[in-house]
């Protein structure tokens, strides 16, 4: 790399931008191109106070990453910053249509207005489903991801396929990008259904919360076994993956986990259970108190320090299989390291500075109505409308991502703005959340010193930190990566 001199200054010149944390001995430096590094105090000390001279055996090192300001090369750390921002400029990529708020689960944690499986006018309307396809081709990103989910989408059937076949035919027109996804709980699914969508390429996530107790315990489901349903279309569409037709692309289905209060403790067993089932991705996300959550807080909820150590723990074990070579890892550490040894977007809206919602992702209710995203949408549900942003049969796009909903979510989104997070070492791979501010602090900005999903994200960032400090275990976080 070509570094630039600057003039000769008669004071010493402090690092550029420089982001720290302390770790015992160490301490964690990183900046807003998203490089990092592990100093030693007495070497933390010079670089701070800009006497860490070129004959330092760290210097060449730092300043290739951009952390000396004499030697910036200002052009090769734009274009990174550049690569890694691009977003900015693409428009919403994430579609999230709610086919219906029926669904045949009760949850614990649900987060998406479920409604009973009888409930009435609650579902989304096949013209209706249309429009919002036709509304998210209006977006200038080249790749548009239409996602289906509820309650449980498989409810609305017809709906679901005139989305999906309408969508296919404008993909064709316009010559964007396409990718359908379907997220469902697996227990209205039949061979019919599931050639339909294997023969129009939708990839399928479900939920899988761990071993039979535990996840029937979360999912509950009146209907018979939710577990049991879950296990076997997993491997239904595994199987179906395996063997490839040349007619279309069958997706590997995934899962994802809701950590509730009864998961913990138990990350061994969980993760076994995903091995089991012959996934190779585990995505332990935390609960978070909206929707049903925050009414059943005090029963399922938990704090930041619980969450970091199970979350540690769980990657710990992770790797203790993948060196046995068993082939399992995290999707959270993997986005964000995708971030950390990459300096690169992984497309994990909640993770975005500004976030994601409005300009990464719109989420259209059953009735046509916009939000900012499905959490928006869910606090909608519970009577504020404060993360609407308006409703496809009578607003333009233009009017809707320049709505005053989505120009608050990015400025109160936008790390600089956040006084605790502009000078936190985790900055540039981390964002905030309006809609978790709004719910459990009265305030789309928050307060970050008191912020239970900021101290989640610090759990999991020092955990990251932590993993690849250790001798050996860099390789095998690197390879998660791109996977």
């Amino acid at each position: 790399m070509a570094l630039k001199k600057a003039a000769k200054k008669t004071e010493p010149a402090g690092p550029p931008q420089l982001l720290w944390r302390r770790d015992g001995a160490s301490c964690l430096v990183t900046n807003d191109f998203g490089q990092y590094a592990w100093l030693k105090k007495k070497d933390f000390d010079l670089l701070l106070a800009g006497r860490l001279g070129g004959k330092h055996p760290r210097y060449a090192a730092l300043a290739d990453k951009g952390f000396i300001r004499d030697r910036l090369d200002f052009d090769g750390l734009a274009a990174k910053w550049r690569s890694k921002n691009a977003f900015l400029n693409s428009g919403p990529g994430l579609h999230i249509l709610v086919l219906t708020l029926r669904c045949n689960h009760k949850c614990l944690y649900c987060q998406s207005a479920a409604a009973g499986p009888g409930a009435r006018d609650t579902d989304m309307s096949a013209a209706t489903a249309k429009k919002c396809v036709d509304f998210a081709f209006q977006s200038p990103n080249p790749g548009i991801t239409i996602e289906f989910q509820g309650g449980e989408p498989l409810l609305n059937w017809e709906a679901l396929k005139a989305a999906v076949l309408h969508a296919r035919g404008k993909a064709k027109k316009t010559g964007k990008n396409l990718s359908l996804a379907l997220v469902s709980n697996f227990s209205l699914m039949t061979e019919e259904k599931a050639q339909f969508l294997m023969e129009q390429e939708v990839s399928i996530c479900t939920s899988l919360d761990g071993p039979a107790d535990l996840h029937n315990r979360n999912r509950v489901f009146c209907g018979g076994n939710s577990h049991a349903a879950t296990v076997k279309w997993l491997k239904f569409f595994q199987a179906r993956h395996a063997r490839q037709v040349p007619e279309y692309r069958v997706f590997k289905p995934s899962a994802l986990l809701t950590v509730s209060r009864y998961s913990l403790g138990r990350h061994k067993e969980i993760i076994d259970e995903y091995v089991k089932a012959g996934l190779e991705d585990v995505f332990v996300r935390p609960l978070a108190p909206i929707g049903y959550a925050k009414n059943l807080w005090g029963q399922i909820g938990y704090e930041a320090k619980d969450f970091a150590d199970f979350y540690l723990k769980s990657l710990d074990y992770i790797l203790k299989l993948n060196r046995r070579g068993v082939v399992i890892r995290e999707k959270m550490a993997a986005m964000m390291l995708d971030k950390i040894v990459n300096a690169r977007d992984p497309g994990y809206l909640d993770a975005r500075c500004p976030c994601g919602a409005a300009i990464g992702q719109i989420a259209y209710n059953y009735n046509g109505d916009l939000y900012t995203c499905d959490e928006g949408r869910m606090v909608g549900w519970e009577g504020d409308d404060a993360f609407k942003i308006g409703n496809v049969r009578k607003d333009t796009y233009r009017k809707v991502l320049t709505s005053g909903a989505a120009r608050a979510c990015v400025l109160s989104s936008n790390l600089e703005s956040q006084p605790d997070c502009a000078r936190c070492a985790y900055k540039p791979y981390c964002g905030v959340c309006p809609v978790y501010n709004y719910e459990a602090q009265g305030s789309l900005w928050g307060d970050m010193a008191t912020n239970d999903r900021c101290g989640l994200f610090k759990g999991i960032f020092g955990a990251l930190f932590a993993l690849l400090k250790k001798p050996g275990n860099e390789t095998i976080l690197k390879n998660w990566v791109g996977k």
